[in-house]
């Protein structure tokens, strides 16, 4: 797998979208992304390595898990080369396969667009946990793996600023597969041009 198309930057939270994200016999298009990276206030990786972010200085390709207050899981791409601290939070994903595996890790969700519409909701549905942190998404043998396809069309991604942060919220790295239901809320909204 060419990881080269992985590289640090925003441009690689777009090129993820379209691809699919697989965990055992759970799989889902990814719809919406989020960048970040070491230079970013808002990143994990902000003030350098730790025994929690250690990942994210991965070589592209691998995964990095957090715990998102305490309660849910979130995956993210690492992107990038190896020493630098990047990666792209998946915070949704099209349910492909394994949806009645979906269904019963995530009982309080109330229609098909509910089961993995949100970065926790993602890990949930698929099974993903701070276990599979490091993980690489190439490796045939991972337990959670990644299928690059090919570029969504520029005309069917939409941009926006990044949502669930204190920091850096200016950044349009909020990256949608427009019109898709399975998004998380709330929507994008565009970021204010600036000429």
């Amino acid at each position: 797998m060419n990881t080269d198309l992985l590289q640090a930057g925003p441009e690689s939270a777009k090129r993820l979208l379209g691809s699919v994200l697989r965990c055992g016999t759970t799989s889902g298009v990814i719809v919406e992304t989020e960048f970040y990276d070491q230079t970013d206030p808002a990143s994990h990786t902000f003030g350098g390595m730790t025994p929690r972010n250690w990942p994210m200085f991965e070589a592209a390709g691998h995964l990095y898990v957090y715990r998102s207050y305490g309660i849910h899981w979130c995956a993210n791409v690492v992107v990038g080369e190896h020493g630098y601290g990047s990666a792209v939070l998946i915070r949704a994903v099209e349910p492909l396969q394994g949806i009645d595996a979906m269904w019963d890790r995530r009982p309080k969700a109330n229609r098909p667009t509910d089961l993995a519409s949100g970065p926790g909701k993602v890990c949930a549905a698929l099974g993903i946990s701070g276990s599979h942190s490091g993980s690489n998404l190439f490796d045939p043998e991972s337990a959670v793996r990644l299928e690059l396809r090919d570029s969504a069309p520029p005309s069917l991604v939409e941009s926006g600023l990044r949502v669930g942060i204190s920091k850096a919220k200016q950044q349009p790295w909020r990256f949608a597969l427009v019109g898709n239901p399975h998004v998380s809320r709330p929507r994008i909204k565009r970021a204010t041009s600036r000429r």
